[in-house]
């Protein structure tokens, strides 16, 4: 145990926005002890020098990774590294005795071969990949609290996958008829230079990417099919809005009774998500805002039925950088380690 009894924790990979996000919410937790930053680039760097309004609060420097060095001070580790890398440092990590947080998309998949086909590289890993669990409390609470190694969900498919749970997990939709049109602020692309996320190209302007092919696609299939009991196809599209950071997602499906109505679904819902402290199921009529969520691990669900059509359109809140990304991996954390789920997360934003 690190000071005062406190779990000490580090971040291999802490210069990105998930990175600062994690530091910024493990400087506040109440059962951790930040003992390590690790990276490449920014090694030898003060982290003030990367965040300079962290500097009256961080005073920890950017180390050089060595994994032998980590697990000898730490009990858990946190990898916020680009997808491809994580692969190749958790094996030795947990074999020294860390938990293992990925954030990256390494250890998303049941199926590597899936992995491979979307993201490439040449895994060697298999045993420690069939390990892993996917990072989703809401749906896996109870494989996390068992696991040591975590794969944290993308955030697309974090607010995808709440906004539909409930309806394949109880068969209550065609699932085929999914679709999910979703909407992110440019924080989501990364803390690099992108001529897509200039100011000068993102503001005022709206418009889809990686149409029918972002990588997210199956990951949410995978999830979707795994609640529904069989194979499951979704049609997901993707588009960037000029805001800095949360996601709304939309999700679009045929109900398989049309006499469903609002009131009872939103009643489904509720049951659903009952033991979920970060999801808000929202009134009859109250639809999510992104500003809600924002700087929170909350989750904001709310949901209408169109009779005309005979579908239900489902929509969903988030903060990518938060509950899609560095605040559910520590959600995740407080299960394996037996602590309240809500602990040190926060769950009040700024407003307006």
């Amino acid at each position: 145990m690190g000071d005062l009894g406190r779990v000490p924790v580090g971040i291999i990979g802490a210069s990105g926005y998930g990175g600062v996000q994690l530091v910024r919410l493990l400087m506040d937790h109440p059962r951790v002890a930040l003992v390590y930053l690790g990276g490449e680039s920014s090694a030898g760097k003060p982290f003030s020098d990367l965040y300079p309004h962290l500097g009256n609060l961080v005073d920890l420097i950017v180390e050089p990774i060595d994994l032998e060095k980590i697990a000898a001070r730490t009990q858990a580790v946190f990898l916020s590294l680009p997808n491809g890398l994580a692969y190749q440092m958790a094996p030795e990590l947990l074999a020294r005795g860390c938990k293992v947080l990925d954030l990256s998309a390494d250890y998303r998949f049941a199926d590597l071969e899936t992995y491979t086909s979307w993201y490439g590289g040449d895994r060697q890993d298999r045993e420690t990949a069939a390990t892993a669990v996917y990072g989703l409390p809401e749906l896996y609470r109870d494989r996390i609290a068992h696991s040591q190694l975590v794969g944290c969900p993308g955030c697309y498919p974090t607010a995808s996958l709440l906004a539909l749970s409930p309806l394949l997990k109880q068969g209550l939709i065609v699932p085929e008829t999914a679709i999910i049109d979703a909407k992110s602020g440019t924080s989501g692309g990364g803390r690099q230079g992108k001529i897509n996320l200039l100011l000068a190209e993102a503001d005022n302007s709206l418009g889809a990417y990686n149409v029918g092919r972002h990588r997210h696609t199956p990951e949410i299939e995978q999830i979707c099919s795994d609640l529904a009991g069989h194979e499951v196809t979704v049609q997901f599209t993707p588009h960037l809005i000029p805001m800095v950071r949360g996601i709304l997602a939309t999700a679009y499906a045929t109900l398989r009774d049309p006499g469903l109505v609002r009131e009872d679904l939103l009643t489904i819902y509720t049951a659903f998500y009952r033991a979920s402290p970060w999801v808000k199921v929202l009134p009859s009529g109250v639809y999510p805002q992104t500003k809600w969520a924002c700087g929170t691990n909350n989750c904001y669900i709310g949901l209408e039925v169109d009779p005309r059509t005979g579908r239900i359109i489902v929509m969903s809140a988030i903060d990518n950088l938060i509950k899609g990304q560095s605040g559910q991996a520590i959600q995740c954390l407080n299960i394996m380690m037996g602590w309240e789920e809500t602990l040190g997360l926060p769950q009040l934003g700024f407003y307006p």
